[in-house]
């Protein structure tokens, strides 16, 4: 066989070979572009238009993000948002960070079964979980109100606006906690042993081992929760309406787009929330992402 028919036969096979990935990868192509960049698209040119009784659909360009910005309503959302994400996030990613490690170490019996209890909550669709949790919290008959009622003391009104807050970061730590635990478990468990056994021959203990090798070996799946919560809590939606006389409709920007849209019926104007929502989330994501890369690099 000659240098050129070799030539042609490799060429031949490398087109084989990337008419078939593309083959595998289209039915994916087309369900993204139909299901994702489409609707995005679309509500991306919603939200440069305004509807009117008189005139119908007019232009007003960037209109009604201009009145996003002015809305008190999405900045008091955005607001409460930012400090769930301030007080809810750490506790949860330090509960997570916990477990994991606490099961790596393989010094917790019955690990299997702790992991699986964990995130067991995670598979709870986030509706049910809401209902579950109203019920536990309900100042009439609630489970949480009988036990302090048992013991003889005023069970405190956790639907309450003041306390609704609180009880919703609960929820969202018990459905999550699981879900960010195995991501970091798994990354441990990538860790090569030789590590581990290097630091006990010259004595490092289990929490030195824990503190010097484990979390930053896996700083970079701390980062991808981190982002994850990020999103999650700007995100909010189900959970808020736990306690449905207590919040308003303008609680999370998420629920204050859905009810613009649906309750308002200023479509236009709710794909503009929606987009300024998604403009917030990236450019939290892109800082925090950009703070620990610095970290990483000063250190």
């Amino acid at each position: 066989m000659s240098v050129i028919e070799a030539q042609r036969k490799t060429q031949s096979l490398h087109g084989a070979e990337k008419r078939a990935a593309w083959f595998l990868v289209l039915p994916f192509l087309v369900v993204f572009l139909a299901m994702f960049v489409a609707p995005l698209a679309y509500s991306a040119y919603l939200s440069l238009f305004s509807s009117q009784l008189v005139g119908g659909e007019i232009f007003t360009g960037l209109g009604n993000y201009a009145r996003a910005l002015q809305d008190p309503s999405f900045w008091g959302g955005l607001g409460r948002v930012a400090l769930f994400l301030f007080i809810q996030v750490p506790i949860m990613l330090a509960a997570a960070i916990f477990f994991a490690l606490a099961i790596d170490s393989r010094r917790v019996r019955g690990g299997r079964v702790i992991r699986l209890l964990v995130f067991v909550p995670y598979a709870v669709p986030s509706v049910v979980a809401t209902l579950m949790w109203g019920y536990l919290y309900g100042t009439d008959f609630g489970l949480i109100t009988q036990i302090f009622k048992a013991v003889g003391l005023t069970a405190p009104n956790l639907l309450s606006p003041s306390n609704v807050l609180g009880s919703t970061m609960n929820i969202v730590c018990w459905e999550f906690i699981g879900y960010n635990m195995i991501i970091l478990y798994a990354a441990l468990r990538s860790i090569p042993d030789d590590l581990y056994e290097a630091a006990e021959i010259d004595g490092a203990g289990q929490l030195r081992i824990a503190w010097s090798i484990k979390l930053p070996a896996i700083r970079q799946a701390i980062l991808l929760t981190v982002i994850f919560s990020i999103i999650g809590s700007f995100q909010l939606f189900n959970e808020p309406n736990i306690a449905p006389n207590a919040i308003g409709t303008d609680f999370t920007p998420n629920l204050y787009a859905f009810n613009v849209a649906f309750k308002n019926q200023e479509i236009n104007y709710a794909a503009a929330i929606a987009f300024l929502l998604g403009i917030v989330i990236m450019i939290v994501s892109f800082l925090v992402q950009r703070a620990t890369n610095r970290t990483e690099r000063e250190s």
